[in-house]
């Protein structure tokens, strides 16, 4: 099961002037600090957001920002304008991220095992799901609520690549040289990241929910 995406960098609704866009790069290769605080303007919040998804409300989702556009500033002169600045800005800011995933300390996690269906020996499951409300119920501010509180309690390996595949939409090749597994390693845990997230939305959207 995907979670609802939010808006990707990728959007065409999102598409900034290509004309401002490269007025904008050639300030920041100047070392212009107000294009930098344009920058910073312009995409911060939805920086922010990718950070949180990946490392949850923490104080590590801001730094990792700030780290990732002081990062952006100083290698602008690497952007070659093949993509969109907030694209190449995003995959900054992923990394940023997944470094501080793997250098902070690591807290106990529920394991992921607890949270997957379980299968009686002729492989039916063991406690069938049931169905969920129709879509049309459903207040979609408070899915995406829903869903963002789940994918946060999540395990870091098994919430990352959910994160990546299904929210940042990287396809799995990316996903698998940011991580430095490969790629049947990725596909497994998105495989057990997803039946974990229906497992914990279950309750909150049951059709028999009182």
């Amino acid at each position: 099961m995907a979670p609802a995406r939010p808006e990707s960098p990728n959007d065409p609704k999102s598409a900034p002037d290509p004309a401002a866009e490269e007025r904008l790069v050639i300030a920041l290769r100047s070392r212009d600090e107000d294009a930098y605080e344009q920058l910073v303007r312009a995409h911060g919040g939805r920086m922010l957001a990718v950070a949180r998804r990946l490392l949850g409300d923490s104080e590590d989702a801001p730094d990792a920002v700030q780290e990732a556009f002081v990062s952006a500033f100083r290698s602008i002169d690497s952007f070659e304008g093949q993509a969109r600045l907030s694209t190449w800005l995003h995959r900054i800011v992923v990394n940023a991220a997944l470094m501080k995933l793997r250098t902070r300390r690591r807290k106990p996690e529920q394991p992921i095992d607890d949270l997957l269906p379980t299968f009686e020996a002729d492989g039916h499951h063991r406690e069938p799901g049931k169905p969920w409300q129709p879509a049309a119920r459903l207040e979609q501010r408070e899915v995406h609520r829903l869903v963002r509180e789940n994918i946060a309690k999540l395990p870091d390996a098994y919430r990352t690549v959910l994160v990546l595949r299904d929210i940042e939409e990287l396809d799995t090749a990316e996903v698998a040289a940011l991580l430095e597994v490969n790629a049947g390693v990725v596909k497994t845990r998105l495989h057990r990241a997803r039946q974990a997230l229906r497992t914990l939305l279950d309750p909150h959207l049951r059709a028999d929910r009182e």
